[in-house]
C-alpha cells in the first residue's frame, strides 16, 4: 500500500535537519499546524499527515475495526515512520493525537525519540482521584449527539472547543474542518477518542517529553496536565496563558516558542 498516498504525507523544511513530526487532532487535518510549520522550517525537517478518514487521506483505506481502538491511529503513525525510514524523530500531537504519539513510540521505540504534547488528555471521563473533566453522561450525551446530526453537533461544539469567542473566525475554522470530515468516520474518531482510557501508557513513556496545556480549556482541563506531567517521570510541563483547546491555532507564537525552545534543548 501507498502509505504517504492514504495518509496525505507532506515533507517541507530543512531535508538535513532533525525530524519534528506533527499530528493533528480529531476532526482536523494536517492544515491546522500551518502557523506552526513555519517556525520549525528552516532548522528541522517537516513531516505532516492525515490518519486515514481525516483531511485528504485515502477514504476508501478506512476499516471501522482498526480505528476503533487508539492502536490503529498509533499504526498509521509507525507506518508513516516507517516508510520514510525516520530514527528519533521528535512527534507532536495535538488532543487526542498526543496520546497516540505515546502508544505509537510502544510500537517502534527506535522511530519516535521525543514527544511534545499538546493539550493531552489520556482519559477525558472523571474516575475516582481523576479528573478528566467529563461524566460518564456528559460523554455519551456528546456521543448520542454527535451520531445523531454530526453538522449540527459540528457547529455547536467547535466554537466552545476553540474557545476565544472574541476572535470567531477561529471558532469557524475548525468548524468547517469538523464538517468537511466524513461523518461516519468522525463518529468512529470521537467514540475512540473520547471512551479512551490510556492512563497506564504514560508510565511507560522513557522519552523527553513536553507537555503544554492551556490557562482555561474545556476539553483538557489544567488537572489534567498536571496529571499527564506527573505520570511521564522527566517531563516539563508549561502551562500556556491562552484559553481554548487548540493554543497552536489561538496562540501559535507561545506555541510555538515552547516547541522550538524544546526542541533546542535536544540538541
Amino acid at each position: 500500500m501507498d502509505i504517504q498516498r492514504r495518509n496525505n504525507v507532506t515533507v517541507t523544511g530543512n531535508p538535513q535537519g532533525p525530524t519534528v513530526v506533527l499530528a493533528h487532532g480529531f476532526g482536523c487535518d494536517q492544515n491546522m499546524w500551518r502557523l506552526t510549520v513555519p517556525a520549525l522550517a528552516e532548522d528541522y525537517r517537516v513531516v505532516l499527515f492525515d490518519y486515514v478518514g481525516s483531511g485528504r487521506s485515502d477514504l476508501s483505506a478506512f476499516c471501522e475495526t482498526r480505528y476503533a481502538s487508539l492502536a490503529g491511529y498509533a499504526q498509521d503513525v509507525v507506518d508513516v515512520c516507517d516508510t520514510l525510514d525516520l530514527r528519533g524523530a521528535v512527534f507532536v500531537g495535538h488532543s487526542v493525537s498526543a496520546m497516540i504519539g505515546v502508544l505509537a513510540a510502544q510500537i517502534a521505540p527506535d522511530r519516535i525519540g521525543a514527544l511534545v504534547m499538546v493539550a493531552p488528555s489520556p482519559r477525558y471521563i472523571d474516575d475516582e482521584g481523576y479528573r478528566g473533566g467529563f461524566s460518564s453522561q456528559d460523554i455519551e450525551e456528546l456521543l448520542d449527539s454527535l451520531e445523531s446530526n454530526y453538522l449540527g453537533w459540528a457547529a455547536a461544539m467547535a466554537p466552545v472547543i476553540m474557545g476565544n469567542a472574541e476572535r470567531p473566525e477561529l471558532g469557524e475554522e475548525l468548524t468547517n474542518s469538523f464538517c468537511a470530515t466524513d461523518p461516519a468516520m468522525a463518529r468512529v474518531f470521537a467514540r475512540t477518542t473520547f471512551l479512551s482510557d490510556t492512563r497506564q501508557d504514560l508510565k511507560k513513556v522513557s522519552v523527553p517529553t513536553l507537555v503544554l496545556d492551556c490557562t482555561q480549556d474545556v476539553i483538557a482541563p489544567r488537572e489534567v496536565g498536571a496529571f499527564v506531567h506527573q505520570a511521564i517521570p522527566g517531563s516539563t510541563l508549561i502551562t500556556l496563558d491562552t484559553t481554548g483547546h487548540c493554543p497552536h491555532m489561538s496562540a501559535p507564537e507561545a506555541t510555538n516558542q515552547a516547541i522550538t525552545g524544546f526542541l533546542a534543548g535536544l540538541r
